[in-house]
């Protein structure tokens, strides 16, 4: 194996790439990445950047220097447009080709968009800039998805004096993932900050002047951020052979074909320590998938699964949301340590007879991750919680 190509020059491709030289490959190398920066981080985009805290140049995950140590034959501001498994080929947009002997697919996700016209998105760091330069005292910003990067942005439009609607279809936000009582926890966060959340508020289109309801109503606003949820991006695997389905699909050892592995949020694998097949968009597992990714293509023969606990974070106003596992799909929840009354808390998520999640609000670092270990070691409900939290 003398050719390796990484597409996808962000947390996940960096990482694969960075990994294959630690790990004693000194054959070709090439990234490849649609946009024409080097890689940066993505989650202070919501955070930091867009409240003017950082600037661009912050982002960076490698200075230069770092990057030329690597030896990469580095495509940025090209896009992969095919992939050809039979020939062991990559065409790029530029009418080029790139040949390799094995492939770390990287390519993450792109935004759900709105019919209609105007609206942000929040995805790169041109979006960013774009909608922080907006973002003035006084500004009418509607936020379409009360999901988390929803509700970080609100949090920060609040902080430079925006006037916030924050628009969500369904009851409660996040009470899918979290779970509907800790969903109300974030839920009266931005109400106690004078957010005009409107929840069952389901927006068909964006428009002049602001979004159009499903009832017709129009909510006014200068700015539109559309924070709907994301879209893999697969389509230039079409016709490729590689089998895809919300995502690229793999085995546990994240390959999906003789040599073609997938990394990062756009991989769909299955995770045996939950025993599922799953697709997370989290910054620490975009990293660690692509480390593992690398580790395992270079050795075939000592391969390892990747069977990561989740991690997560959240930041919203003076408030920071931890979590470890998959807490989707969850049976029950129960508060085992703070409260929700007053915003601290830790909750712990059953699946089944097992804890398969932890999630932390106001708390300090240290109270959750006991969770992590006990998420990690397979540690039954019965014995992490005890039976009376059962009984109630």
């Amino acid at each position: 194996m003398r050719r390796v190509v990484v597409v996808g020059a962000s947390a996940a491709g960096l990482a694969a790439a960075e990994t294959l030289r630690r790990e004693g490959y000194d054959g070709a190398l090439t990234l490849v990445g649609d946009e024409p920066l080097v890689p940066y981080d993505r989650p202070p985009l919501s955070k930091q950047l867009l409240s003017g805290a950082w600037e661009p140049l912050g982002l960076a995950l490698r200075t230069p220097d770092d990057l030329s140590g690597l030896g990469l034959d580095l495509r940025l501001g090209v896009a992969a447009t095919g992939l050809r498994l039979a020939d062991g080929t990559v065409e790029l947009a530029d009418g080029s080709t790139v040949p390799y002997d094995a492939l770390i697919v990287a390519t993450g996700v792109r935004p759900r968009r709105l019919p209609g016209v105007g609206g942000h998105v929040l995805r790169t760091l041109d979006d960013a800039v774009r909608l922080r330069d907006r973002l003035t005292p006084g500004t009418r910003l509607a936020v379409v998805g009360a999901g988390f990067l929803g509700a970080e942005a609100a949090a920060v439009a609040w902080r430079l004096g925006c006037e916030v609607t924050l628009l969500e279809p369904a009851p409660v936000p996040l009470a899918h993932a979290v779970g509907t009582e800790v969903g109300e926890v974030l839920t009266r966060a931005h109400l106690e900050r004078g957010i005009d959340l409107r929840c069952g508020a389901t927006v068909t289109e964006a428009v002049e002047g602001g979004v159009r309801l499903a009832d017709g109503e129009l909510v006014e606003a200068d700015e539109v951020l559309v924070a709907v949820g994301s879209l893999p991006n697969t389509d230039w695997l079409a016709g490729s052979g590689l089998t895809v389905g919300d995502g690229v699909v793999c085995d546990e050892y994240c390959e999906a074909a003789r040599n073609v592995y997938a990394a990062g949020d756009v991989a769909r694998w299955y995770n045996p320590l939950f025993g599922r097949s799953m697709r997370i968009e989290h910054r620490t597992n975009a990293a660690e998938q692509g480390m593992a990714a690398a580790r395992n293509l270079l050795r075939p023969d000592a391969r390892k699964p990747f069977a990561p606990v989740p991690y997560f974070w959240s930041d919203q106003y003076d408030m920071k949301v931890q979590a470890y596992g998959y807490l989707r799909g969850h049976d029950e929840v129960s508060v085992v340590e703070g409260d929700l009354t007053d915003g601290r808390f830790v909750a712990a998520y059953r699946a089944g007879d097992r804890v398969t999640g932890a999630l932390a609000v106001g708390m300090p670092p240290k109270a959750i991750r006991w969770w992590r270990q006990a998420i990690a070691s397979g540690v039954s409900w019965r014995e992490a919680v005890g039976v009376d939290a059962i009984a109630n």
